[in-house]
């Protein structure tokens, strides 16, 4: 995946359901699909606070599912933590 189609996914799927904003951060993983062979890619680490609602786990799971079908993907891992956290 190239920065600009990055750059693009961000523009038109995310930001548009979290316009209040977001941190990305370049990452390296691995992880063994069912062929056996492990596979090594460089990803993005998106983190968004949200509230826990429905309509945020909707949102979150529509952009999942959009950046698996966009980058030919098998699955997004996607995890959730309670936390406390304010802008001052």
């Amino acid at each position: 995946m190239s920065e600009e189609a990055w750059d693009e996914f961000l523009a038109d799927t995310v930001t548009p359901r979290f316009p209040d904003g977001l941190t990305v951060m370049d990452g390296r993983g691995q992880w063994q699909p069912e062929s056996g062979a492990i596979q090594k890619e460089g990803t993005k680490i998106l983190y968004i606070l949200t509230g826990t609602g429905d309509g945020e786990v909707l949102l979150l799971n529509e952009i999942s599912e959009e950046y698996k079908r966009r980058f030919g993907q098998e699955s997004v891992l996607l995890t959730s933590a309670t936390t406390c956290a304010a802008f001052k």
